[in-house]
């Protein structure tokens, strides 16, 4: 196989992987269960041989690709209409705690121990089981946890504070010390308002910004380069 050949083979398989993973969505590249993680592994390793196998020509290799995905798109179709299909597929969460009390042959059943359990609460900043109404070990195999009400943090609810409609998510206005323009426009913010707030901050040179963010209460959040860290 010639050098030209395998640059030939490598571009071929990257660009039908791309096309095929964002034909399978969002899901695929999440890998958000069991299936999707194998599936993922699957491409990996097909675009490999595709790329560096002598033996399997390019076409065979692409249409094992879409064979595949063909499957998968199936597969994944079957388990939007059926329930019985998805959770055969994709399985079902799984209780390990409960009120407090670890649930030992749930914990058995899925193949982890103590440590691991602590381990993953610990990763959900819980510390003790005992803190734990519910502890629910997901498709994905990450951990869903419901705190004890007790100790839940109150909100502006519960503690009768006005709560004021949130009209904007964080927006990042510039990035690197370059401003993004999509992004004043959208949300409808002008460079002379922008370059206020810089001053306002002592800033003159957008090349001592390293990140600017406009926040919720329609304030500037800045990051300048080589902060100075005590």
């Amino acid at each position: 196989m010639t050098y030209g050949e395998i640059l030939f083979r490598t571009a071929t398989s990257f660009v039908a992987l791309l096309v095929l993973t964002r034909l399978l969505g969002k899901k695929q590249v999440g890998h958000l269960t069991f299936f999707n993680y194998v599936t993922g592994i699957t491409f990996g390793s097909t675009t490999a041989e595709i790329i560096v196998n002598r033996q399997i020509t390019l076409l065979q290799g692409i249409s094992s690709l879409v064979l595949w995905s063909l499957l998968a798109f199936i597969i994944a179709l079957t388990g939007l209409y059926s329930v019985k299909a998805r959770e055969i597929l994709d399985g079902q969460p799984t209780i390990l705690i409960k009120k407090g009390e670890i649930l030992e042959k749930a914990l058995a059943k899925q193949h982890l121990n103590i440590d691991d359990l602590i381990m993953l609460l610990r990763n959900k900043d819980v510390f003790s089981p005992k803190e734990v109404e519910f502890a629910i070990l997901e498709p994905d195999g990450k951990l869903s946890v419901l705190r004890k009400e007790e100790l839940l943090p109150a909100t502006k609810k519960d503690i009768k504070a006005t709560v004021t409609p949130i009209q904007r998510i964080p927006t990042e206005l510039i990035i690197d010390g370059k401003i993004v323009e999509k992004n004043l426009i959208k949300m409808d913010v002008s460079v002379a308002w922008l370059n206020q707030q810089l001053k306002k901050a002592s800033i003159h040179s957008l090349d001592q910004v390293f990140y600017a963010e406009l926040q919720l209460d329609g304030t500037l959040y800045i990051d300048k380069y080589q902060d100075s860290i005590p």
